[in-house]
């Protein structure tokens, strides 16, 4: 969304995890998606290339935002939340674990505190959208649509409406087609 957002063509590679191409490898040995190979550089996290796409073009933004704030939501999302969505999303591989625990903890974590910041603004950071929102989207969109049913009946109504925001929109839209598997 960043790479869009910033005005950046790119030539996109959709890759089968367990396929890889030689081409990918020989750019990232280490073989794990996404892959950005730009002006003799390779950036192999989506934060750096977030980062990186909004240094080259940041028209309405994005970056200008509290950075100690910032830095405090990707933490937590990046960190403890990710371990949870993949624990709930991945419950069978866990079985000491039990869904009512693991929606408990990524709430209060992550859920409770998006719908207090919500309060006062449509984006977690203020008054426009930033990329802490877009950075963090993907996540909350792959915990909705565990137990979607589940998700809609929790009381996040601002979340619930900043998740859907994110999914109507004409950005995110625009870099969901589908690209057929790259082939060397």
């Amino acid at each position: 969304m960043a790479l869009k957002y910033s005005g950046i063509q790119v030539e996109h590679r959709e890759i089968q995890l367990r396929n890889k191409p030689p081409s990918m490898l020989t750019a990232s040995p280490k073989g794990t998606v996404p892959v950005l190979c730009a002006d003799g550089m390779v950036l192999e996290q989506s934060l750096d290339i977030m980062r990186w796409a909004l240094a080259q073009s940041d028209p309405d933004g994005w970056s200008l935002v509290d950075g100690p704030i910032s830095q405090s939501w990707i933490e937590k999302n990046d960190g403890p939340f990710k371990t949870l969505l993949d624990q709930y999303k991945y419950l069978n591989r866990y079985p000491d674990l039990s869904e009512e625990v693991l929606l408990s903890e990524a709430s209060a974590l992550m859920l409770k505190p998006m719908e207090e910041s919500l309060q006062t603004s449509q984006y977690l950071l203020g008054s426009k959208l930033s990329w802490v929102d877009v950075a963090i989207f993907p996540f909350i969109r792959q915990f909705s649509m565990v137990n979607p049913q589940q998700f809609e009946s929790l009381p996040f109504v601002l979340t619930q409406k900043w998740l859907q925001q994110h999914i109507d929109s004409e950005l995110f839209q625009s870099v969901m087609q589908k690209h057929p598997i790259w082939t060397d």
